[in-house]
């Protein structure tokens, strides 16, 4: 499952509301080769969904997640922040056993 933060949830409505999204559309998370740390989030709008796809909903929030990448990001908060280090959707991925100073990569 993928769970997403009350403030993640008012970001990405934010956006869907900014970009003239409706209600088709959904958060595509992903994981694909890359980064420092070996493995780059995927983070994208869709309104398509595609033959093994997995769909979880969180506070109203759809979430969908390819099964490739599910492995690698089941149990995952999508969360938001706005510290120092920039703003933006943020992965606690509790299969993560390193990450990049930046965040957008990790190692499992």
């Amino acid at each position: 499952m993928i769970t997403v933060s009350d403030n993640a949830k008012a970001y990405i409505n934010r956006l869907l509301t900014e970009q003239n999204k409706d209600a088709s559309y959904f958060v595509r998370v992903g994981v694909k080769a890359g980064g420092c740390s070996g493995l780059e989030y995927e983070l994208d709008f869709d309104n398509q969904t595609k033959n093994g796809d997995e769909v979880f909903e969180d506070k109203g929030i759809k979430v969908v997640v390819d099964m490739k990448s599910l492995l690698y990001l089941y149990g995952t908060e999508l969360d938001y922040t706005g510290g120092l280090n920039g703003k933006g959707l943020v992965f606690n991925n509790p299969n993560a056993s390193r990450t990049c100073g930046c965040g957008e990569s990790f190692a499992v």
